[in-house]
């Protein structure tokens, strides 16, 4: 089976457990104001790739990747997920660690096909990092024109299958700041008995320039960088919110 990749990347350190191969899949439904791979929003744009390609690949060179495996990101992996499984299968075959970053944005509840290849791929899934932009539903329309209910979906069902999830969430001066939002994101994960990660990200403006290049209005244009000491309290905002869920379900 083929996918459509936007490109791979053979030395992967922020992507997932030791160092990666990272296979970087093309087509995103979500437009987020401050995402920096708009170059991966086109769902006919790419190259096709066999995943037989993809593991061959990562087996060349798996003295490198002993504490890694192999993560899809993109893009949205979860577009692909015929794709998704069978690579994966495969990688399990060769007891490769496997992991998808993901916006959880495919994820739909109502479709019981989608569901069963979710159960299909959940099965030789070791990690899932799931980016929670905004928890508060119309500020996440704002920030990304799609709404976060299935995405929240998703990240139950993670728990429910008890796949190891690590949420990422970007910290963006005057959208995704505010201490009552984060307060509510780390009560929703707190009640997620998978989560076993935080990464508070603090929002860059290095994507600026390639909007400019690709001729896109970059829609957060002058708002100033998260500096990483706001950054660490705005985490611990969170952490504080996944604290008091956790102590009520532990009464």
């Amino acid at each position: 089976m083929k996918g459509r990749i936007h490109s791979l990347e053979s030395f992967g350190t922020v992507d997932g457990p030791g160092t990666r191969y990272v296979v970087f899949v093309q087509g995103c439904p979500m437009r987020c104001a401050y995402c920096h791979n708009p170059d991966t929003w086109e769902i006919n744009a790419g190259e096709y790739y066999e995943t037989d390609y993809i593991i061959e690949q990562f087996e060349r060179n798996r003295g490198f990747y002993a504490h890694g495996g192999i993560t899809v990101t993109g893009g949205e992996p979860l577009l692909q997920v015929d794709f998704l499984i069978e690579l994966f299968e495969k990688a399990k075959e060769k007891d490769i660690h496997t992991c998808i970053d993901t916006s959880g944005i495919a994820f739909n509840p109502e479709s019981p096909e989608l569901m069963e290849k979710y159960d299909r791929l959940m099965k030789v899934t070791d990690l899932v990092m799931l980016d929670i932009k905004h928890i508060d539903p119309q500020k996440h329309i704002e920030l990304t024109s799609q709404k976060n209910d299935n995405i929240l979906a998703f990240a139950q069902y993670l728990s429910d299958k008890n796949v190891e999830t690590w949420i990422r969430h970007v910290v963006v001066p005057g959208i995704t700041d505010d201490d009552t939002y984060l307060y509510k994101l780390g009560y929703f994960i707190g009640g997620l008995s998978s989560l076993k990660a935080l990464d508070v990200l603090p929002y860059h403006t290095m994507g600026e320039t390639k909007y400019e290049k690709m001729g896109i209005e970059y829609k957060l244009k002058g708002v100033p960088a998260m500096s990483q000491k706001v950054a660490i309290e705005k985490k611990q905002v969170i952490l504080n919110g996944i604290k008091a869920r956790r102590a009520e379900l532990n009464k």
